[in-house]
């Protein structure tokens, strides 16, 4: 590995949890006894005083709900306005949530998704460039952060780029920049597909590129923008004759051996669907096959087929004959990123290895007008004439940008990310644009929310990630550069991708987050039926009906079973940006959007046909969807980022573990071998207890904090004349903000006016001058409260968010996966053979499906049962 740059760690050199209340240098006995008492409880008084100036103490739901023992909620304005007699001070809670939801606009949407989803924009093109600098632009101007005299953007590795994360937790304003890294990454130069006759002369030349319907002007324009490849392809010229094998999975490729096919020497034609594109290659190449064509089927589309009489678009909803779905065939359930620096960062001058998870035979992505030519040349008796697949790509090291922005908090050593990748295959209207434009709107909500005096409780760090669409590069870069900071500062990470191509709406997270989705959900309005919620679209489809292929309707059901379980939240697989955060560093994560169904007009996936014109006209007309997701995302950010106590359900995730044991239970007796889970299926009951016990302590930590500021109402008693020690305690007031910078993080001065100003523009803070009546108010301390209770109180909310925010990482393993070592968290990971789909417990699970090895599931469990007792103890209250 290369010298890394000298660093400047600010993280060693501030002792962030200090807990330690601050004390005079002067010695304690030249102060008499009764002032030392009386100056102790002057400081807690400003103490309790800042910490109403945190923007969410209570974690807030519309008309006041009840938490899970049955206490009412109370927004931070309401628990601490009879400190201060000021309700409306600090805008948080319900009333921030009002003003965020009356900014996602459906105008703005459009104007957004037309800014980005128009022109192609390749990971490490120049437009690509240009947009992430207009995200930057957009970032500064949402939070009033000013555009420095050079470009913020950083070379990773660099003292800059290191310290632009590292430095989060100390910084007080908003701070946007980018980061660039430096992954192996490949482009077209020229490809081509012939059938051959049995002298080795071309007889048919397939039309690779698509068609360019001027009807949709911008993918006619894009139509050679990015010719037809796959990312991190096997660059080669192979000749051979084709077989057919279906969606090529493992069991497809079984199948075609025993019909009596020799794969060796041979090209796989096989379509799109099922698992990830690059297992398809993946599993062809250890067959013995010498390349791979992938195609697109109708079959796949459902109802909505040129049969069924509908048009092909863009002429209707159907698909076009000559789309071609790009993207990667890196080997993703291996490990994601850059090839050639798995494990850590992809700097510039970074040591490279040889690429463990990309192919070593050629494939291309085919449309199917040239895959019907083709089919019909597959022989039964092996006599077909052959094919010559050239694909030429120019493999080399090339910088991609990701766009950063930060919004501290009060806690700057908790931080909430919201992450959604910018590049695209070509203009990716709805891959990864229409995320993009949701989190457009996200940004516009928090800066008309921080510009009318809100400040996140919680520091919150929104992500534009690069190079998603070759192997979630620019993603997994960054959390290997950063992994310790992640896994110290990190709370959760929320995820979006697409999000709209469809009518359905669904989402998938770690089984600790599904109540703050699924609720957040059920708080919003249905985006196109009145009466109903956002989480009532999860059962909605397309309305285009007609009979559709049987098989693909199964598949779809049995995909409905594993996606929508009971509670409505699905585990998280992988195929985006969440997954270095949860796989690897074990964040709890989450993902969604709208996706399409059987009867929704065809999504032209990674195709020129993904544009701006299927959006407007067919995916989401009037883009309500987009907004919906707008809305939806940003209640999850502030729910996460503005709740004393975070809302992560530990208790869920220990039932959900007990399904996943079922599961494991089911498939061993399937497939008739013997493994004992009951030792595991007690290690997890014991862990629900824990849990059970720690959702009380949660409960408990946050009332009796309440109840100590609620004892200082009853206490108070209002002196306009100041005591004549009172001084005494003003001139504590520094080291009083160091104490609660130590516990929380940072000082809200602006909730005190003491920056000198007194906002008044609707909806920002309204607050007292130092010199006004109610500053010079003082009060008597109270003996029921002392400073040290005041302390133990924070403490004791602190440990329980440690425990919540780390349970995650809990099932993290450093040996990781069996053959698949980066992935480390042993609860979930991407299937072997799948690489979209999740398999839970992934480990003991496949060496049971995939070894069927008896005494390596047996050695799986017993791994599992150790992490299980280890997060039991860890969590114990």
């Amino acid at each position: 590995m290369a010298e890394k740059p000298q660093l400047i760690d600010v993280q060693k050199e501030s002792n962030t949890n200090t807990l330690t209340l601050p004390v005079s240098s002067t010695p304690s006995h030249s102060r008499p006894p009764k002032s030392r008492i009386f100056i102790r409880f002057c400081q807690v008084i400003f103490a309790v005083g800042f910490l109403y100036s945190l923007q969410s103490w209570f974690y807030g739901r519309f008309a006041r709900p009840h938490d899970q023992f049955g206490a009412p909620r109370l927004y931070p304005a309401e628990a601490f306005s009879h400190l201060h007699g000021h309700k409306d001070d600090i805008l948080n809670g319900q009333r921030a949530e009002q003003i965020y939801l009356q900014v996602p606009d459906e105008a703005s949407a459009i104007a957004a998704s037309r800014a980005y989803a128009t022109l192609p924009h390749l990971a490490g093109s120049d437009q690509d460039l240009v947009t992430a600098k207009y995200v930057l632009n957009h970032f500064q101007k949402s939070f009033n952060i000013d555009s420095p005299s050079s470009e913020p953007v950083f070379a990773a590795g660099s003292i800059e780029s290191r310290n632009a994360t590292l430095n989060i937790p100390f910084t007080k304003e908003p701070r946007a920049w980018i980061d660039t890294y430096y992954p192996l990454m490949n482009t077209p130069l020229n490809h081509s597909l012939h059938i051959l006759d049995e002298s080795g002369n071309v007889v048919w030349t397939a039309q690779l590129e698509e068609d360019g319907d001027p009807l949709d002007e911008n993918a006619a324009n894009a139509r050679t923008a990015v010719p037809a490849f796959h990312g991190l392809s096997k660059d080669g010229d192979v000749t051979g004759e084709l077989f057919y094998g279906n969606y090529g999975r493992q069991e497809d490729f079984d199948d075609v051996e025993r019909s009596g096919v020799n794969i060796t020497g041979k090209i796989a034609l096989v379509r799109y669907g099922a698992i990830f594109r690059g297992l398809k290659v993946k599993g062809a190449e250890e067959r013995g096959a010498i390349g791979t064509l992938i195609y697109s089927d109708p079959r796949d589309d459902g109802s909505v087929t040129v049969e069924n009489g509908y048009a092909p678009y863009p002429h209707g909803p159907a698909r076009n004959p000559t789309s071609v779905q790009r993207g990667s065939t890196q080997y993703l359930s291996s490990y994601p990123g850059d090839p050639t620096t798995p494990g850590y960062p992809a700097y510039e001058n970074s040591t490279r290895t040889e690429s463990s998870n990309i192919p070593h035979i050629p494939s291309l992505p085919i449309s199917w007008s040239t895959a019907k030519t083709l089919l019909h040349e597959i022989s039964k008796d092996g006599q077909g004439r052959a094919v010559r697949l050239v694909n030429r790509v120019d493999n080399k090291i090339t910088p991609i940008w990701n766009t950063m922005a930060l919004i501290p908090g009060h806690i700057g050593t908790e931080v909430v990310v919201l992450g959604n990748h910018r590049d695209a295959w070509v203009m990716g209207a709805a891959d990864p644009s229409s995320g993009t434009t949701s989190v457009h709107e996200v940004i516009r909500g928090l800066g008309t929310l921080y510009q009318k005096g809100w400040r996140p409780l919680r520091t919150i760090l929104l992500a534009s990630w690069d190079a998603e669409e070759y192997g979630l590069i620019g993603s997994t870069e960054w959390g290997e550069d950063f992994h310790g900071w992640i896994k110290e500062h990190v709370v959760t990470y929320i995820n979006v991708d697409t999000s709209v191509s469809g009518s359905r709406f669904h989402t998938s997270a770690s089984p600790s987050l599904a109540h703050t989705i699924r609720r957040a959900a059920q708080d919003l309005p249905h985006p196109t039926r009145e009466g109903s919620t956002l989480w009532d679209a999860r059962t909605d489809k397309g309305p285009l009906n007609g009979p559709a292929d049987a098989d693909v309707i199964a598949m779809a059901s049995a995909e409905e079973q594993t996606t929508y379980p009971n509670f409505g939240v699905s585990p998280l697989g992988s195929g985006s940006d969440y997954t270095i955060f949860l796989q690897r560093v074990g964040i709890a994560s989450s993902d969604g959007g709208f996706g399409s169904t059987l009867s929704d007009p065809v999504y032209h996936y990674h195709s020129i046909y993904d544009s701006q014109r299927f959006q407007e006209i067919y995916a989401d007309p009037g883009f309500y969807r987009h907004v919906a997701v707008s809305k939806y995302l940003g209640l999850v950010v502030l729910r996460l980022a503005d709740s004393i106590t975070l809302p992560l359900n530990t208790t869920h995730y220990t039932l959900e573990l007990e399904s996943y044991i079922d599961r494991v239970e089911s498939i061993a007796a399937n497939l008739d071998l013997k493994v004992k889970l009951k030792p595991l299926r007690h290690a997890v009951k014991k862990l629900h207890k824990a849990s059970v016990k720690l959702d009380k302590e949660k409960h408990d930590a946050e009332e009796h904090l309440r109840d100590i500021i609620k004892d200082w109402q009853h206490h108070r008693r209002p002196h306009h004349h100041p005591s004549p020690h009172s001084h005494r305690c003003g001139s504590r007031w520094q080291r009083i903000s160091r104490w609660v910078k130590n516990v929380f993080g940072a000082v809200n001065k602006d909730a005190y006016g003491l920056d000198g100003s007194n906002k008044g523009s609707d909806g920002d803070i309204h607050s007292p001058q130092p010199d006004s009546s109610s500053a010079s108010v003082s009060h008597h301390p109270h003996p029921h409260h002392p400073p040290h209770k005041l302390i133990k109180a924070v403490k004791r909310v602190q440990a329980v968010n440690k425990k919540l925010s780390s349970f995650e990482s809990g099932f993290i393993s450093k040996e990781g996966i069996v053959e698949r070592e980066w992935y480390k968290h042993l609860a979930v990971a991407p299937g072997k053979w799948l690489g979209y789909g999740a398999t839970t417990l992934p480990a003991l699970t496949e060496a049971l499906t995939i070894q069927q090895d008896s005494s390596l599931a047996k050695h799986e469990t017993k791994r599992l049962k150790k992490l299980v007792k280890k997060l039991t103890k860890a969590i114990h209250v």
